[in-house]
């Protein structure tokens, strides 16, 4: 995958994220929710202010947001660089890291505009519930998964005989 196609998909990646994210925000207020599926999945309009499952959410806005954009913009660089580097035709890296830069540019973008992320995907089993996700969580999870399972497979690389 060339560089251009990483850039086009992680751009797709950020509009499908902000588009669906509009949507919630245009049409739920804060706090509802739509059962989608009953008694495991609803779109329920909720923010958060911190990190992964509200990590840190408790800081004071100022620092937390702060914290969290630096946070963002040093993890898209790295994860650029990596890209840059990593061959074309190692497909699975190159896709993983993908999905990573346009799901964290896609909360990147919330953090800056709203001081804290838009998230409504509620999934549950009874009383447990899931902490509330979006799209660009869903692809840098993907991301994740795939970089694991990459790195997994990857043979090991061996010293060279004395």
């Amino acid at each position: 995958m060339s560089g251009k196609m990483s850039a086009l998909l992680a751009i797709l990646i950020f509009v499908a994220d902000q588009w669906t994210k509009s949507l919630v925000v245009a049409g739920f207020p804060l706090g509802d929710s739509r059962p989608v599926i009953p008694g495991f999945f609803s779109l329920t309009h909720v923010r958060n202010r911190g990190g992964a499952f509200g990590l840190l959410a408790d800081l004071p806005p100022v620092y937390g947001q702060l914290l969290f954009v630096l946070f963002a913009a040093v993890t898209v660089t790295l994860l650029a660089w990596m890209l840059r580097r990593t061959p074309r035709q190692d497909l699975g890296q190159r896709l993983a890291l993908t999905f990573v830069i346009g799901g964290a540019i896609g909360n990147l973008y919330d953090r800056i505009r709203f001081g804290e992320v838009v998230d409504f995907l509620d999934v549950f089993v009874g009383t447990w519930h899931w902490p509330a996700f979006n799209v660009a969580d869903s692809f840098i999870t993907m991301g994740v998964i795939l970089l694991f399972w990459a790195a997994l497979r990857a043979e090991p690389e061996r010293a060279p005989a004395a």
